[in-house]
């Protein structure tokens, strides 16, 4: 599937430079998969181990995750994180910025390069027009639709 994305990406903002781009690419976004999916999955944590569980996320986020992509960014001085041009990672780390925000905004204060990184992807037009009001971005999930799934998969 990431060769899929990667063709999709490659026909709209052109394909990397080298064998050794695609290959970074491809390890930030494992690196992020941890991250997204201990994210993804918070709000299926029974209520009694919620608050350790995002603690710990918290810890994870702001000792090991956020200072690696910072320091990309700040070992090579460009924009992005990879080429100094978009890629698929760009776009993967700010989808987990937001949600990183979305769990609480002060994570993000000690990452001056990744909020500007944010920023300069929020503001590229089909993103921009993506985070508006009214368009197909799905807000988080509201408790009544969690106790839907839960009874739907049996989750306790």
């Amino acid at each position: 599937m990431d060769r899929v994305w990667n063709h999709v990406l490659w026909e709209i903002i052109g394909k990397p430079a080298d064998v050794g781009h695609i290959n970074r690419i491809d390890m930030y976004i494992e690196g992020m998969a941890d991250l997204n999916e201990m994210i993804l999955v918070l709000p299926l944590c029974p209520p009694d181990q919620k608050e350790a569980k995002i603690a710990q996320i918290k810890e994870k986020v702001t000792d090991r995750y956020l200072p690696v992509f910072e320091k990309v960014l700040k070992s090579h001085g460009q924009h992005y994180l990879v080429g100094n041009r978009l890629s698929r990672a760009d776009i993967h780390l700010v989808e987990l910025l937001y949600y990183v925000e979305e769990l609480d905004p002060s994570l993000m204060a000690n990452f001056p390069l990744l909020k500007a990184l944010k920023t300069r992807i929020s503001n590229l037009p089909p993103v921009k027009k993506f985070l508006q009001p009214g368009s197909q971005r799905k807000p988080p999930i509201s408790e009544e639709d969690l106790e839907k799934a839960r009874k739907v998969f049996r989750i306790k």
